[in-house]
């Protein structure tokens, strides 16, 4: 690894901009967005529906930057923070793979600037004065019963899901049921990814909705006298943390909200940053096209000025394979049947990316037991779902020399003018109406079926005037439907609906589609870490 220095010297950063954490990772202060001269291209990275055998996502964002980088670009990668729940549970490390990582991968998916940890801090700061407000009775009507707010946890923890509080008698209320979420669910970790600077920090908190009234009428952060509290836990957590590929490019790795209930993506100031110092910037959307790509384009680019100039999708052929109805332990057995099989999942979002105006380049992230006549039915049928290329990628083995053809592709897709974006729903469309477009456009059902709670609770987020803000589907990421069993492109299905709630400070209302868990549980065998003699550490 270079000394970040280095790597900030390679953006045109001033060491003087830098506030150093450790050797190979510093913090970047917001002053820095306005100093920067360039004007970057914006790809994002997304794709298809998720399956227990890979895609690559992140391992191709790394490699392909560094592929870039080799074609002599100024390139830089925007990616989520890792999150230490699943570090310890089943996924692992989020810092890509083999010879396309983002270093240091040690520090970077434990602890690394403290960010989560912060995000956490501030939540929980907030449930405590929420609570104490609450039983206080220094809000008319806002009782402990009105609380909706939940606290946090960065580790999966089942038994947490759902809990009482308060036992043991009046000095310890208030007594409510209530649970933990994990801290990448928190709406305070989608304030910091969707927030500008600390003025739209503080403005987004105040907004955030911790419970209601008797009367219905909502209870802020603003209310209970928690925002500039929370502010000076967060104040160094806004800004975006530099680190780097294992072939020398910048990686701005910065918030990391939850895909299945917030957005999936990085933050906004992370984006804008390297924009202002990249010719092109690379930006890694959460989980399958349906979540993370959508959500990008309505949450993300709509409200801030970063309509990307394309889109990469990231595809296996193992997991098409698996698309295709192939059980995980035959998918190293050839069976181009089964990836024609597994291909209108892959078709179906290269259309849905088309239709926001964006040119689309299909990844083939390559594994060793595929074979040409696979890799070739991909490519084909891609390219007839109107994909503009579809390249083989080999960047866990190769870094960049195995990205080099994808890179030139990428290059050539955004060497013309801005796409003019369109969006698959508006602004002022009911919240019904959005979610109906969502329903029918990205996940390919026939019909919406909405529950009387989540009818109540639309109408109360019209009433109280949030009808304008963005859908954030909360739903399951192992499918394009609510029900994670069906694989490949479901059809003639009823989209449900169960619930909806309100994220005001981050912006946007998520309705609830099929069983989301908001605090995931450990596996039977938890991944376990350990440090060598030297504190290296072992088994990530």
């Amino acid at each position: 690894m270079k000394p970040i220095t280095e790597i900030a010297q390679t953006l045109g950063l001033d060491g003087d901009n830098l506030i150093p954490y450790g050797k190979f990772k510093a913090k970047i202060p917001l002053s820095a967005i306005s100093e920067g001269t360039n004007k970057g291209k914006l790809i994002v990275v997304t794709g298809i529906t998720p399956t227990p055998a890979g895609e690559g996502k992140t391992t191709t964002t790394v490699g392909l930057a560094q592929g870039m980088g080799r074609l002599g670009k100024s390139v830089s990668a925007t990616l989520r923070e890792p999150s230490l729940g699943p570090i310890f549970g089943i996924k692992g490390g989020g810092t890509g793979g083999g010879a396309s990582l983002v270093e240091p991968e040690d520090e970077v998916n434990i602890h690394f600037t403290g960010d989560a940890h912060a995000v956490g801090s501030a939540h929980n700061l907030l449930a405590a004065l929420t609570d104490n407000v609450a039983q206080r009775g220094s809000i008319d009507g806002f009782t402990p019963t009105g609380v909706t707010l939940r606290r946090v946890s960065d580790v999966e923890e089942r038994s947490l899901r759902s809990i009482v509080t308060g036992l043991g008698g009046s000095a310890n209320a208030p007594i409510r049921e209530t649970g933990f979420d994990i801290v990448t669910a928190s709406e305070v970790m989608a304030i910091l990814a969707l927030c500008s600077d600390l003025s739209d920090l503080r403005a987004r908190l105040s907004r955030l909705v911790v419970g209601y009234t008797d009367s219905g009428s909502p209870v802020t952060a603003e209310d209970v006298g928690a925002v500039g509290s929370m502010m000076s836990l967060l104040r160094y957590a806004i800004q975006p943390n530099l680190v780097q590929t294992t072939e020398g490019q910048p990686v701005f790795v910065h918030a990391g909200p939850f895909g299945n209930i917030a957005h999936g993506c990085c933050s906004v100031i992370a984006d804008k940053m390297a924009l202002a110092y990249s010719d092109y910037v690379l930006t890694e959307a959460g989980f399958g096209a349906d979540l993370g790509f959508e959500k990008f384009m309505h949450i993300k680019a709509r409200f801030n000025g970063l309509e990307p100039y394309a889109a990469v999708i990231v595809a296996s052929v193992r997991a098409l394979k698996s698309h295709g109805g192939v059980p995980l332990r035959d998918l190293d057995v050839p069976s181009p049947k089964a990836v024609r099989a597994g291909m209108p999942n892959l078709k179906h979002l290269i259309s849905a990316i088309k239709s926001f105006g964006l040119p689309v380049v299909v990844a083939i992230n390559k594994f060793p037991d595929d074979t040409d006549e696979e890799l070739l039915i991909v490519k084909e049928e891609s390219e007839s779902a109107g994909a503009e290329a579809a390249v083989e990628s080999d960047v866990f083995t190769l870094g960049g020399g195995g990205a080099l053809e994808l890179a030139e592709a990428v290059v050539r897709v955004t060497d013309r003018e801005a796409p003019d974006i369109t969006y698959m729903y508006g602004v002022s469309d009911p919240l019904e109406q959005k979610i109906e477009s969502l329903a029918s456009k990205m996940y390919n059902a026939k019909d919406v079926a909405l529950s009387l709670a989540a009818r109540r609770a639309l109408r109360r987020f019209d009433d109280n005037g949030w009808s304008d803000l963005p859908i954030c589907m909360a739903k399951t990421h192992l499918s394009l439907s609510h029900n994670r069993s069906l694989k490949g492109l479901p059809e003639d299905y009823t989209f449900r609906v169960s619930d909806a709630r309100v994220s005001r400070g981050a912006g946007f209302i998520y309705p609830i589609a099929g069983n989301i868990m908001t605090m995931p549980g450990l596996p039977g065998k938890p991944r376990q870490l350990d440090v060598d003699s030297e504190g290296n550490i072992l088994g990530l």
